[in-house]
């Protein structure tokens, strides 16, 4: 399982925002909703939210064997 508890971590410590991430970072409500989830997200999706809080894949999500 893919999960993006880090993603919220890092977002903290950057003192970013959902709404921040939403308006800034060009995503919808419903994704947000899905990474919350922990739900299926597209690859492009990530490189954008990388790309906006300037980081790295590692940062905002983590494999969890099930």
């Amino acid at each position: 399982m893919i999960c993006f508890d880090r993603l919220w971590k890092t977002m903290e410590c950057k003192n970013i925002s959902t709404y921040q991430l939403r308006e800034q970072c060009g995503i919808d409500s419903k994704t947000v909703r899905r990474l919350k989830a922990n739900e299926n997200t597209e690859t492009k999706t990530l490189d954008k939210i990388c790309s906006f809080l300037g980081c790295n894949l590692e940062d905002i999500a983590q494999y969890i064997k099930e």
